[in-house]
């Protein structure tokens, strides 16, 4: 709607819809399938072993699959819409690539800790996530489109007949998921070992403390036992 007329659904509108129905897509979906809805996620869980590579090509497919499938749909409901759903940089290419790799980082980043860190709170996963993706929309839309999904991208694409930049898409929000994904992953380890440390640490002068008292104890038994 919003390529048809955009006064009727404006830039603003889109991304809080898209946001929306993350959201609930994450709480009606998330304990089935964790609701990935986009290749780079698979891609990026699966780099840090929070999900099996065994599972990731038909997560693609089915993610391929649903979003061609809504776009041959869109297609044929709004017919004179050219290039309907499809995203195209603004600008240029590169600077389409930088805030498609930064918009996914932080999307994937977000996803990362509400996913997989257990101090994280769970019921908030769809808000969190939700909202990032409608924050990183608003802020990529003008440049970008705000993608974050190659599958967002390729779908139209195949639907419209339009490639314009489309590796863009394809480079940038696989290589920002990588990053996110990681960079949390990183961050949750490098915490963990520390308080560990710390704490064994202090178990060990715990215990030791008392042997060396009992050793004095003893040496100084045996010395008033030879006197």
């Amino acid at each position: 709607m919003n390529a048809i007329d955009e006064s009727k659904v404006s830039r603003l509108a889109a991304s809080l819809a898209g946001g929306f129905i993350v959201t609930v897509l994450i709480y009606s979906i998330g304990h089935i399938s964790g609701a990935h809805m986009n290749p780079a996620v698979s891609i990026a869980f699966a780099f840090v072993r929070h999900f099996p590579w065994r599972q990731v090509p038909f997560y693609i497919a089915a993610q391929l699959t649903g979003a061609i499938s809504a776009s041959y749909t869109l297609r044929e409901v709004l017919e004179p819409a050219r290039h309907l759903g499809a995203t195209s940089p603004s600008g240029s290419n590169i600077q389409a690539l930088i805030m498609e790799t930064v918009a996914t980082f932080t999307m994937v980043f977000i996803s990362t800790a509400m996913a997989y860190d257990t101090k994280a709170i769970g019921e908030l996963a769809g808000v969190a996530v939700g909202s990032s993706v409608c924050i990183a929309s608003i802020i990529a839309g003008p440049i970008s489109g705000g993608s974050m999904n190659p599958a967002r991208t390729l779908a139209p694409a195949i639907a419209t007949a339009s490639y314009k930049g489309i590796w863009v898409y394809l480079v940038g929000p696989v290589t920002g998921a990588l990053l996110g994904a990681w960079s949390y992953s990183a961050i949750q380890e490098s915490d963990k070992p520390a308080s560990a440390i710390s704490l064994s640490s202090l178990s060990f002068k715990l215990r030791r403390r008392p042997m060396s008292i009992e050793t004095e104890q003893v040496d100084n038994n045996c010395h008033l036992s030879s006197l």
